[in-house]
């Protein structure tokens, strides 16, 4: 079965294409918007990989939660390959890939979500806890047990996290970031159990409705406007 996995959630985006359980994955370009490097990249990876277009089972993307651009990009791609080539979709969650890659037992993933708020998830062994939500560092809430396991960025950019979680995180990978690698992963046995669903289907999960502020909003917090 052969798989291209799609995952840019953040500025750091990424392909991986799955070949009978092989993994070939590719960074985007750094400095260049998503939407200008993603198809070249997959052109150019797909030979890499001994693959064409038309050897492909299914596609994947990392639907989210992360930058709304981002998302938006990865599943325009993803439906428009699926529709020219008649091909299943696989939205994987963005925290859920990332709790993957730890290769941990217990995981909080923590990203960024700006505007002060972190995009969180905690993942146990049987899967997701709970479905991804955004909040303010303050209002985060704790495990009541001990041996977990922090990621993401969320933990650099509000230290604040790092305190409240001392009590129960035991390892930190504050660099983890989202990878296509972990999606595809995670998509191929659900493709291979029939899981893929039509593109017109999919859509980005943005977990909050809320871009940026307004100019009102920024001033009444001692930004510019």
């Amino acid at each position: 079965m052969n798989l291209l996995a799609i995952e840019t959630s953040t500025e750091l985006g990424s392909i991986a294409i799955w070949r009978d359980g092989e993994l070939l994955r590719r960074d985007c370009p750094s400095g260049l918007a998503h939407s200008e490097t993603l198809l070249p990249l997959i052109r150019a990876s797909l030979p890499a990989a001994g693959l064409d277009f038309t050897d492909l089972h299914g596609i994947a993307f990392a639907a989210g939660p992360g930058s709304f651009t981002g998302l938006r990009v990865a599943c325009g791609v993803a439906q428009g390959l699926a529709f020219a080539l008649d091909l299943p979709v696989v939205a994987v969650g963005t925290l859920d890939a990332m709790a993957l890659a730890t290769g941990a037992e217990r995981v909080i993933v923590l990203l960024d979500a700006r505007m002060g708020e972190v995009y969180h998830g905690s993942f146990a062994a049987a899967g997701a806890m709970a479905p991804a939500a955004v909040c303010h560092p303050s209002e985060l809430p704790i495990p009541d047990s001990a041996g977990w396991l922090a990621c993401g960025n969320g933990l650099a950019a509000y230290p604040l996290l790092r305190q409240r979680l001392s009590a129960c995180v035991s390892a930190w990978q504050p660099d983890r970031m989202p990878d296509a690698g972990a999606v595809a992963c995670l998509a191929a046995p659900r493709l291979a159990r029939g899981e893929g669903v039509e593109a017109a289907a999919v859509a980005p999960l943005y977990v909050r409705n809320k871009v940026a502020f307004t100019v009102a909003e920024r001033l009444a917090t001692g930004g510019r406007a």
